[in-house]
């Protein structure tokens, strides 16, 4: 069983070309946000969902929601992220079209 509730697989190079490698982004469960946290009130349902990247070399990250079905929608709106990423990586569908459309 995978510790994550979704994932999207992914394949990626470094700009210019290079071998594709595997890239699967997972997100994990949201949680409630304890106190020690965060800097203002928590009401106990307000929710964090970890967001983890598994064969590129990037830090993973928590998204806060007010509730863990809002943490949830956020988490899995990974598109600006990868468009980040994309400044430094080309991304494809693991059945190997680009990921993201190409501009005319």
């Amino acid at each position: 069983m995978s510790r994550y509730i979704a994932e999207r697989h992914l394949l990626f190079t470094k700009k210019g070309g290079g071998t594709r490698k595997k890239l699967m982004v997972g997100i994990c469960a949201p949680v409630a946000v304890s106190q020690g946290e965060v800097r203002y009130p928590v009401d106990g349902i307000m929710s964090k969902c970890h967001v983890e990247f598994e064969g590129l070399n990037e830090h993973s990250f928590d998204v806060f929601g007010t509730d863990s079905m809002q943490a949830i929608n956020l988490a899995s709106n990974i598109e600006a992220v990868i468009k980040r990423l994309s400044e430094e990586y080309d991304f494809f569908w693991a059945a190997g079209e680009p990921y993201f459309e190409e501009e005319d």
